[in-house]
């Protein structure tokens, strides 16, 4: 991530508060379960099959739609070359404009595939270079930067995966509060916030 400029830094922490908003609302709909934190619904998969518990099918379902808007993302990427980021997010928007329109049981299959799609909106030679919806990977190299900083290596490296790490934290409580005070309305919220994403992405693009 460092490799970037800080106006990518910028963008890369938008999308992850997104992508923490969504996960907010979609864990608080679905009593435990996320959008984005494909993890966690695996590990509650092989549970619930082993335990027989009733969200078994739920998790694969929510996985299965991740990995299908992966696809779409990098799909969209490949097509869109140098404007993959506008057009990746415009994706996204879309498709959390239908989530929006759909009941709560079906909207969260939508959203997880936007979110999956989301991970195509920072690419190098075709692999993603800054997941946006995950963290642990970027708490492991926030861990390894600072490491280098304490051991004489660069200073500051570490503050963009801090910076990301903390955009997914606060966009998660912003949309457990939109959940509780907005309810079915958070979806539109969303939305609205990838739209400007999307426009902040083109017009990044415009002035590398």
């Amino acid at each position: 991530m460092n490799r970037y400029r800080k106006r990518f830094w910028l963008l890369a922490s938008g999308v992850a508060a997104l992508a923490g908003y969504l996960d907010a609302v979609g864990f608080l709909t679905l009593n435990g379960l996320f959008v984005s934190f494909m993890s966690g619904n695996s590990t509650q998969l092989a549970v619930d099959l082993v335990l027989g518990g009733p969200m078994a099918a739920v998790a694969a379902g929510l996985v299965g739609a991740f990995v299908g808007g992966v696809i779409a993302g990098a799909l969209a990427a490949r097509v869109a070359g140098m404007a993959r980021k506008p057009v990746v997010l415009l994706l996204v928007t879309i498709l959390l404009a239908v989530a929006a329109l759909l009941n709560a049981p079906s909207a969260v299959f939508v959203m997880a595939a936007a979110m999956g799609a989301a991970n195509g909106v920072f690419q190098r030679d075709g692999e993603v270079s800054i997941g946006v919806t995950y963290m642990t990977g970027t708490l492991v190299k926030l861990g390894q930067r600072l490491a280098a900083a304490i051991t004489g290596g660069a200073r500051w490296a570490w503050i963009p995966h801090l910076l990301l790490w903390s955009a997914l934290v606060t966009g998660a409580a912003l949309g457990a509060f939109a959940h509780l005070h907005a309810g079915p309305h958070a979806l539109w919220l969303a939305t609205a916030a990838a739209l400007i994403l999307t426009i902040a992405a083109a017009l990044t693009d415009r002035r590398a």
